[in-house]
């Protein structure tokens, strides 16, 4: 099990930082790379990551009436799901770190006539700024492996839902296969950084998104944190062989 925080440290990618000074760090890899966020996961996943949310989606079903709290959200695509799914009088909360991807998602939700029922905020997954018991459903899409720490930001998703509300995290994880496990990781390490470089023109930024994945604890470890933050009947599901997992886990 990786620990987000450790002896007073913390893991920016492979390297250690102090935990005040990750914050910061996160929010410059993603100010840099906004505007491109969208079209690098369709190419770095070859548009599997589509998928990846519909199944969430299904794992969630949405149902009219409920509110959303979409955390490191701030494209708007799961947002815009949830409320195509929802039906009437749904609503969502985007809450993003980093105020330049809440623009991005804002304008992109404008520019498909999505403006009622979508709030935009920014925020800390680690101390969100949402009363207690406020929400029926909380998801995190590729975002709880940026966080400082991991068990604080799973305290904060339970404090926000209501009783008998949901929680769904989709992350990458840890591939299950041995023969893909080699395939991903000639892919991840040699691939995708030429990927950012060339596309998004910034290297660094997704030579950490890589690193971050491989720090991120695999999937039991994950069900046991949910565990201990008082999230009840904590399970997953591997999504394409383990590179990506779903964590469904409810506020009893």
């Amino acid at each position: 099990m990786f620990a987000a925080m450790d002896e007073g440290r913390a893991w920016f990618g492979f390297r250690r930082v102090d935990p005040e000074e990750k914050p910061a760090l996160v929010r410059g890899v993603f100010e840099r790379v906004a505007g491109r966020y969208d079209l690098m996961n369709d190419l770095m996943s070859g548009g599997i990551h589509r998928l990846w949310k519909a199944a969430m989606m299904d794992w969630l079903a949405p149902r009219p009436g409920q509110l959303l709290l979409d955390v490191a959200g701030g494209t708007g695509d799961i947002a815009r799901r949830f409320l195509a799914r929802a039906g009437e009088g749904a609503r969502v909360i985007v809450c993003d770190l980093t105020p330049a991807m809440l623009t991005v998602g804002r304008d992109r939700a404008i520019d498909r006539g999505v403006i009622a029922g979508i709030d935009w905020v920014a925020g800390d997954a680690q101390a969100l700024p949402l009363a207690d018991r406020s929400v029926d459903a909380y998801t995190i899409a590729f975002g709880l492996r940026n966080v400082t720490d991991i068990d604080r930001a799973l305290a904060e998703a339970r404090r926000v839902l209501k009783p008998g509300g949901r929680f769904l995290c989709l992350e990458f994880s840890q591939v299950a296969l041995p023969v893909l496990k080699e395939l991903y990781d000639l892919y991840s390490f040699r691939l995708l950084p030429w990927m950012g470089q060339v596309v998004a023109g910034d290297r660094d930024a997704y030579t950490y998104l890589v690193e971050s994945i491989r720090r991120f604890p695999g999937q039991e470890a994950l069900v046991g944190r949910m565990s201990a933050a008082g999230l009840g009947l904590a399970r997953y599901r591997n999504l394409s062989g383990g590179i990506a997992a779903l964590h469904s886990a409810w506020r009893l």
